[in-house]
């Protein structure tokens, strides 16, 4: 029996692999035929991106996209969409172009295409791979049904510093939870099958170490360690290409001195060598370019060295366009070089079946029946009800009933544009549903609500026009603070209950939307100071694209419930969890601070020779400050909800293990409340002494897990020697035998711990 098994798993194993063998030479054998026809004006044609002009985030849009395409001139294009342009383009290829190569169809579907989910940074509180991989499911949906195949997308970049804007798009500070959503991200997008015509090519990003950029300042520099990377930074990309992703995005910052799209080492090196990537790699938006202002040569110069360290496919600026034919006659770069990038470009729209269907993306049916269906906004109202991070509930402020009179106030209560967030290039900012029109709906005609806006964004409208860009503007008011404030205090006195819908608008984050100053802005923090003063319950339903600064909230105001930017379902999803239809179960990925001195702030730092006590909030020479406590505000993993939960001590199969076994810890959790509660259960793990210096707690495993009142459940976690696995300083990754403690808790602080050895 055990050798007909053993035959079983062998042709289980060897029939794939002879098929994907065969696949391959198929595909080998397609492209090299084609790349002997091809000139080499033909081939540098390949390695151009442009972009169609309907959404984009550079300064630069593309001139001429109709004749350069007649000229071969054009591999891809992005930011068109709608089965009757993009066919109209791809017939100009197909039809127009000698060798009627076609064109691969890109934008950036970030959280959604027409039907918005949490931006990503509220995503990854859901904590929940399942809801993660169903939601970029559905955005590749409805992104191939209007004729697009590629999207720039999932952006996995570490990200420890609130003040970058870009940490909205990321999954927040921690690598493991970030490779499992980065894993979790490709396999929604790409299926099992990318000829299907509704999958669509993933691209990781921004490759690499895009999110650590100095002073949270967006394009910046970036200097670290080749430890600190690997251990640190590097997990969730590469967890992307163990994945299977198509395709990789060079990042904006410099790495070692050298321009990530300059940088060799980290293309072909780590990249392409290490990690065994096949795929295509495409620069950002003027990429290449913009190299000349970091000081590496005109763009003829920068342009080669792309070319040289890996990369196939430029971004808008054309510099490989331009040049490439030049450097090749001077001998600045090689015809192999050429030739292995438009390989890789022409392997992914083969991987696409493009080759085998130009069209195969531009179905109208299609786009009619399967984008922003009800289905689809069913879906986003319950994902987004999952990503709400209850920060505080005193006294059982919510869930708010559904009767009496709720007072809702604040710039953000009675708008529409600002609720998908940032990314939604594609969406129509009139549908998505406001938090008037959600509480309405959901209170039914069983409460009243009153309305008020109280405030503007903020005081300086100068920053209110950076900060509502993209057509997501809040309509500024021009009535007087003052005015607007009786208008919110005269519905106060009359309520049972305030709402206070504040906080960030939807482009005071993203690209290009750094801050120094996290914390709710000045005229809406004035608004929230005087509705607290009428006495009344107050709750904050916080709009976020970061981690702000709230130490005044979190001691003043009764309940705060993070929403961040929830998508196209906002307003009903908010309803939903603030009068408890749904019972909020977000948990944190990324630390809050107290205030902007303490960045960075994250859970899994390293201890320095003089740690400050547990339990202490200033001892002289040790590592702490003056005027403030080291603890976060709110730690990572941390999210409340309107039940409670408590557990037991942790139990091990055994507390000592050798490399090539495995052990099993084992917690029971109870709901010790009253209503049904799902609760993310999370193990970490610290190696108390190690060749290098190690951190003082890593997430390891998580699972979120659904318990009614009184309800307990025993969870297990198993570890093996892969778990505690490092880079060490000869960057290699070992797991070193010696003392562990091991945490189980309901966040990064809140923890039962055990000891454990690794012999």
């Amino acid at each position: 029996m055990k050798r007909i098994l053993t035959i079983l798993l062998l042709l289980y194993i060897t029939v794939p692999l002879t098929a994907q063998k065969a696949s391959d030479a198929r595909m080998n054998a397609f492209i090299s035929s084609l790349m002997q026809k091809m000139t080499i004006d033909e081939k540098i044609g390949q390695l151009n991106l442009l972009t169609g002009g309907e959404a984009t985030t550079g300064s630069v849009v593309s001139s001429g996209v109709e004749n350069k395409i007649k000229k071969g001139q054009v591999g891809g294009i992005f930011s068109m969409s709608s089965p009757a342009r993009i066919r109209k383009a791809q017939e100009i290829a197909v039809t127009q172009t000698r060798l009627k190569i076609p064109i691969i169809f890109g934008m950036d579907v970030i959280h959604g295409y027409k039907t918005m989910f949490p931006i990503p940074l509220g995503l990854s509180c859901t904590w929940d791979m399942n809801l993660v991989e169903r939601s970029a499911r559905i955005a590749a949906t409805e992104a191939s049904a209007d004729g697009l195949n590629w999207t720039f997308s999932p952006m996995v970049d570490i990200a420890r510093d609130p003040r970058w804007g870009r940490i909205s798009e990321g999954n927040g500070e921690d690598p493991y939870l970030g490779s499992q959503i980065a894993k979790a991200m490709v396999k929604g997008y790409q299926g099992d099958d990318l000829w299907k015509n509704n999958t669509i090519m993933a691209c990781v990003k921004h490759f690499a170490l895009y999110g650590a950029g100095e002073a949270g300042r967006d394009y910046n520099t970036v200097d670290m360690s080749r430890v600190r990377m690997y251990n640190e930074f590097l997990p969730p990309y590469k967890a992307a290409v163990d994945a299977g992703v198509g395709t990789v995005m060079t990042s904006f910052n410099e790495i070692d001195g050298i321009p990530a799209t300059a940088n060799k080492w980290l293309f072909t090196d780590l990249l392409r060598r290490q990690w065994g990537f096949k795929g295509m790699i495409v620069t950002d938006y003027t990429a290449v370019n913009e190299m000349i202002d970091h000081g590496m040569g005109d763009l003829q110069q920068v342009s080669a060295l792309a070319l040289k360290a890996g990369v196939d496919m430029d971004m808008v600026g054309e510099g490989f366009l331009t040049t490439l034919k030049k450097s090749l006659q001077q001998g600045k770069v090689t015809q192999k070089q050429i030739d292995d990038a438009c390989r890789r470009v022409l392997e992914t729209k083969y991987k696409l079946g493009l080759f085998d269907d130009p069209y195969r993306y531009c179905n109208e049916e299609r786009a009619a029946k399967e984008i922003y269906s009800e289905a689809n906004r069913k879906e986003a109202r319950a994902i987004s009800a999952e990503s709400f991070v209850l920060l505080k509930n005193a006294d059982y402020t919510l869930p708010v009933k559904k009767s009496g009179t709720i007072a809702l106030i604040g710039p953000l209560a009675d708008n529409r544009s600002n609720m998908p967030g940032i990314w939604s290039v594609s969406t129509d900012f009139t549908k998505p549903v406001s938090v008037l029109e959600g509480l309405k709906e959901v209170a039914g005609s069983n409460a009243k609500i009153l309305y008020a806006k109280g405030s503007n964004l903020t005081e300086d409208s100068l920053l209110e026009q950076r900060a509502t860009m993209f057509g997501k503007t809040l309509g500024r008011d021009n009535r007087s603070d003052e005015a607007l404030l009786k208008e919110a205090l005269d519905i106060a006195v009359q309520s049972d209950v305030i709402v206070a819908a504040l906080g960030e608008a939807a482009e005071m984050t993203g690209e290009s939307a750094s801050r120094t100053d996290i914390g709710i802005p000045d005229v809406q923090r004035k608004l929230l100071e005087a509705l607290l003063k009428t006495g009344k319950p107050v709750v904050l339903v916080l709009f976020a694209g970061r981690p702000m600064t709230l130490v005044w909230e979190q001691q003043n105001v009764p309940a705060i419930l993070n929403v961040w930017f929830p998508g196209s379902e906002a307003g009903t999803a908010i309803a939903d969890v603030l009068f408890g239809d749904v019972n909020p179960s977000g948990k944190l990925s990324a630390t809050f601070p107290q205030n902007v001195g303490q960045i960075p702030l994250y859970y899994n730092h390293k201890n320095t020779g003089r740690p400050l006590p547990d339990g202490q909030w200033f001892q002289k020479f040790r590592s702490n400050y003056l005027d403030v406590s080291n603890d976060p505000l709110y730690p990572f993993g941390f999210g409340l909800s309107y039940t409670t939960f408590s557990y037991s001590d942790i139990t091990l199969s055994s507390n000592t293990f050798k490399p090539n076994e495995k052990i099993t810890a084992t917690v029971t959790v109870t709901n010790s409340g009253n209503i049904t509660g799902k609760e993310v259960v999370q193990l970490y793990i610290r190696d108390m002494a190690g060749s290098i210096t190690r951190p003082v707690k890593e997430l390891k495993g998580f699972q979120k897990i659904e318990l009614k009142a009184g309800e307990s459940k025993t969870v297990s976690f198993t570890i093996s020697a892969e778990d505690l696995k490092f880079y060490n300083s000869d960057l290699k990754f070992v797991a070193e035998p010696g003392d562990f403690k091991l945490f189980i808790g309901t966040n990064s602080r809140d923890v039962k711990e055990v000891d454990f050895k690794l012999l």
